[in-house]
């Protein structure tokens, strides 16, 4: 059982415990790359642009390398979240001051709404394909209260998953490879000509996760252990998973996440296994609702995390029950992009700017508003350079934009790296000026 000294403080004003080592981290990081979404999600890696498929050789490269950019920027975000003991969110007050904090809180909220309830969606689905006649509705709420308990205590959850879940998830991965590559049809054919969209893919699926790193690093022992956690652990899992459902696609025939399920549990063994990798899929929905609890705190400092983990899992089943899901994940897309821009500016402020020796993230933090420029200028940037299709309207909206201003986007154009890049840039271009103010001062 964990003493409550280690474990994470109730309010913000609480200590945060600094208890998790580079295991803990690599484990957190290494389940949360292993996604039963992750397996159907190889269509898009094998052919990004719907008439241009990879060849096998350059859909595991556009994975080692995708993986390998995202989960870098995933790490940075985590590293002032480990030297300042703040939650993702909090750290804004530091980058745009307290009030303005709120706005990206708001955005983060909402989208972890979705995203929670989205993998309530997959571990129902997952477990009706191996206990047939089971109505959904159970498995969402059975589902939601295992969430709603691994956040409630979340260090001793992670310490759980290192000593016991991880292990199984590797021989589970393990198995099923061994098994897929004797049944599965060969890989052949292909080309390399969508290789830069399927690297914008990759990139796409291990950024999403910027936004709550600092929640889980800021109890790392060291910034070292936090980067290492989120880049090795992360990077191997995902690599496995998108390779391994490259084969289950080819088995099912398939990208619907239903009929990918189905190779799995096929296989010698495979309700066993598979079982375990459904049962780990509520790390997904638990990183998910327990960030939507630390975005809240941001708002409500002195709240008792407990009330609103409590309150957001029910929400979240709620959801889940309701809403269709599987709609809205495009929609969350869209919101999902804010955060690569508004952390590039981060980085650059905090790492390059000198921003580590001012860092302010109390509730008073004053307003920074000249900040808010790069990060709308790398979100404009980030939908002019991407490739990933999400919402009709949206997409169309941005088509226009392009035709209006003369710009087009080119095959080899990355929207995660290009809305980094313009953000940092800018960020970059204003902290010289205002240096260069002070210095005339």
């Amino acid at each position: 059982m964990t003493h409550v000294a280690d474990e994470v403080p109730l309010t913000l004003e609480g200590r945060p415990p600094k208890t998790l080592g580079v295991l803990d981290q690599g484990a957190l990081w290494a389940n949360l790359g292993v996604s039963l979404l992750g397996f159907s999600g190889a269509m898009f890696l094998l052919d990004p642009l719907g008439n241009a498929p990879l060849s096998l050789a350059a859909a595991l490269v556009a994975t080692v390398v995708g993986s390998l950019i995202g989960t870098a920027m995933v790490g940075l975000s985590a590293i002032p979240g480990t030297r300042t003991g703040q939650p993702s969110m909090v750290l804004l007050r530091g980058l745009f001051g307290a009030r303005i904090s709120y706005l990206p809180t708001v955005l983060n909220i909402v989208q972890m709404l979705g995203w929670g309830a989205f993998e309530l969606w997959v571990i129902a689905m997952g477990a009706s394909a191996i206990f047939g006649g089971v109505p959904y509705q159970v498995w969402v709420i059975v589902a939601g209260v295992l969430t709603t308990a691994l956040t409630i205590w979340p260090l001793g959850s992670i310490r759980v998953l290192r000593r016991y879940v991880t292990a199984g998830v590797i021989v589970a991965m393990i198995w099923f490879t061994v098994v897929f590559l004797r049944e599965a049809p060969a890989q052949t054919g292909g080309s390399w000509t969508a290789f830069p969209a399927a690297v914008d893919y990759v990139i796409a699926l291990s950024v999403s996760w910027v936004p709550m790193a600092a929640d889980f690093a800021r109890h790392s022992r060291s910034s070292a252990a936090a980067f290492t956690g989120v880049v090795g652990g992360y990077t191997l899992a995902q690599v496995a998973c998108l390779g391994l459902g490259v084969y289950a696609v080819a088995m099912a025939g398939s990208a619907d996440p239903v009929a990918t399920f189905g190779p799995f549990v096929a296989a010698p063994l495979g309700a066993l296994f598979f079982g375990i990798l459904v049962l780990r899929e509520t790390d997904q929905s638990f990183a998910n609702v327990y960030s939507t609890t630390l975005s809240l705190q941001n708002l409500m400092p002195r709240m008792d995390r407990r009330v609103f983990s409590v309150a957001i899992g029910v929400l979240t089943v709620a959801i889940a029950l309701i809403v269709d899901v599987t709609s809205y994940s495009a929609f969350l897309g869209v919101i999902g992009a804010v955060f690569v821009p508004m952390f590039a500016v981060l980085a650059v402020d905090y790492f390059v700017l000198g921003g580590a020796r001012r860092w302010n993230t109390s509730e008073d933090a004053p307003s920074r508003w000249v900040m808010l420029a790069p990060w709308a200028l790398g979100f404009v940037a980030y939908w002019l350079t991407t490739s990933s299709p999400t919402v009709p309207a949206w997409d169309a909206f941005w088509t226009g934009v392009r035709t209006a201003i003369g710009f087009t986007r080119q095959t080899w154009m990355n929207g995660a790296l290009g809305g980094a890049l313009v953000a940092g840039l800018v960020t970059l271009l204003i902290g010289l000026i205002l240096r260069r103010r002070a210095a005339r001062r």
